[in-house]
């Protein structure tokens, strides 16, 4: 994979995708220049005298604390320190290295007043893989995403921990070892790396990534389900979606049709097929995935404006040497953009599970009863939907919009927050709970294809059936089903179905 070039405010979205997918970094020196002037200018701030917030002040209900210039260092080490107090379990190797990267993008743009040394070690730590540890649970999504991103900057201190090779090491050895000396911190800096809604946009960023490949999935896995039902294609015509108007629906249509092109399967079933409509689960998956991808791309709008923004606190101003207080940690927008994310994950695992279900009922697929050559001494894929039906519900249950729930704290300084962390830290579960779902669909329309055979699917489609037989063979007696669903399961997280396929399909 090639090393991504972070150009600090205009980053695109695949470039942080493969950052999450584990390219290197290496960040544009060009912001060089930006970065001295912010320092300097936090440093003629400093000799003024005035009160500056955190920078010379405390911080939240204690910012009308003045903070005498012998112990600006103490103060900027004390907010790392005390702000370290996260729980949980923690954050997934990618998702923290990915917020390490939003970190430097953001404060290499020079309004957050560090140093170049600062820039340096963040940038050390990306390219020698060092990622700081940082538990997942502890912030709201206001003042920033203050613990997590305090565990973060403490790394750089030389506390706490850091994930070398997957091994956690105490961080003042993890970068002795790389040749790394901990950072003293300056005026400003402290504040600058904790503040900020990097740890929000990180999940919410994962969490649109791993939706995306599983829509994609999803889509040739409803076109293999459409092929074992012996359903009509007639659906993805494209003159249906012109008239709609609805562009996700006009590029899922397409991209349904075109899965299915050249099927026998379906050209056995053209004229005299007694059913005149298919049931909604395939019917409909035009206008269903399609909405699911138009408001994916307008999660990814959102997500693509905040990775590229600054949003600490004060920000700097180099040329008139101003510190201005304003509010752009509140991550509002990245708690809208995952609750948004979150009900795609939902109504994609909805929808494959419907057809699960209808695939297992011989009265809607025209089947043998749970795809099995033998019901009743065998239960065939029975309980795969079951399994299914069990991850869609809880899906529906991690579904409630985190944005519109708000708790006050700091002694009520801060008294509305976004719950961005929470809505963007659940998506990689119900992520991987689709995953999972899609799974099954993918084994049970394979399943069902069997019972067509000699014929054949479209050319894209058969390429998937083969890959998922070399990891599990047709079911034709009852056996350990938990080793096929996780193979299933593993083939949809990789993007090996996607893969296989070798179209071009539809993505944020």
């Amino acid at each position: 994979m090639p090393a991504v070039t972070l150009r600090p405010g205009d980053v695109p979205l695949e470039d942080w995708r493969a950052i999450y997918r584990g390219a290197d970094v290496r960040l544009d020196p060009a912001c060089a220049a930006a970065v001295a002037a912010s320092a300097e200018a936090v440093g003629r701030i400093v000799a003024r005298g005035e009160p500056a917030y955190g920078i010379n002040t405390g911080f939240g209900k204690l910012a009308s604390v003045r903070i005498g210039a012998e112990d600006l260092t103490t103060l900027q080490r004390n907010i790392v320190l005390s702000h370290a107090a996260g729980v949980g379990e923690l954050s997934p190797e990618p998702v923290a290295r990915l917020m390490l990267a939003l970190k430097l993008a953001s404060v290499a743009q020079g309004a957050s007043g560090v140093s170049p040394t600062t820039i340096a070690l963040l940038e050390a730590l990306l390219a020698r893989r060092l990622t700081p540890v940082i538990p997942a649970q502890g912030s709201v999504g206001a003042s920033g995403d203050l613990a997590p991103l305090a565990h973060m900057a403490a790394a750089l201190i030389g506390v706490g921990a850091i994930d070398v090779a997957g091994v956690r090491t105490p961080a003042a050895e993890a970068l002795a070892a790389a040749g790394l000396k901990p950072l003293t911190l300056g005026p400003k800096e402290g504040l600058a790396l904790l503040n900020g809604t990097q740890f929000s946009t990180a999940n919410a960023l994962a969490g649109l990534f791993e939706a995306e490949r599983v829509f994609q999935t999803a889509l040739i896995t409803g076109a293999l389900s459409t092929e074992a039902a012996k359903g009509s294609d007639t659906p993805f015509d494209p003159r249906i979606h012109a008239l709609r108007r609805q562009p996700g629906q006009i590029e899922a249509g397409d991209a349904l049709r075109a899965l299915m092109a050249g099927s026998a399967i379906r050209a056995s079933h053209l004229k005299d097929d007694e059913r005149v409509q298919d049931p909604y689960c395939l019917r409909c998956q035009p206008q269903v995935m399609g909405a699911a991808l138009d408001v994916l791309r307008q999660a990814a709008t959102t997500l693509g404006y905040e990775a590229n923004g600054v949003s600490d606190n004060p920000l700097i101003f180099s040329d008139t040497d101003e510190a201005l207080s304003g509010g752009n940690f509140h991550a509002e927008p990245v708690a809208f953009a995952a609750d948004m994310i979150a009900l795609t994950l939902c109504e994609i695992g909805s929808l494959a599970e419907r057809r699960v279900a209808m695939l297992v009922d011989p009265a809607l697929s025209g089947l043998p009863a749970f795809l099995t050559p033998k019901p009743g001494l065998n239960s065939g894929f029975m309980i795969p939907q079951v399994t299914a039906a069990a991850l869609v519900s809880e899906n529906k249950q991690m579904a409630y919009p985190a944005s519109v729930d708000s708790i006050p704290t700091s002694a009520n300084q801060e008294d509305h927050v976004s719950m961005a962390a929470h809505g963007a830290r659940r998506l990689l579960a119900m992520a991987k709970n689709v995953q999972a779902v899609v799974g099954i669909e993918l084994l049970a329309a394979a399943q069902g294809c069997d019972f067509h055979a000699p014929l054949v699917s479209s050319p894209p489609l058969e390429a998937v059936r083969r890959l998922l037989r070399t990891r599990v063979p047709h079911l034709e007696d009852d056996r350990h089903f938990h080793p096929d669903l996780m193979a299933a399961n593993a083939l949809v997280a990789d993007g090996a179905v996607v893969e296989a396929a070798a179209r071009t399909l539809p993505g944020v």
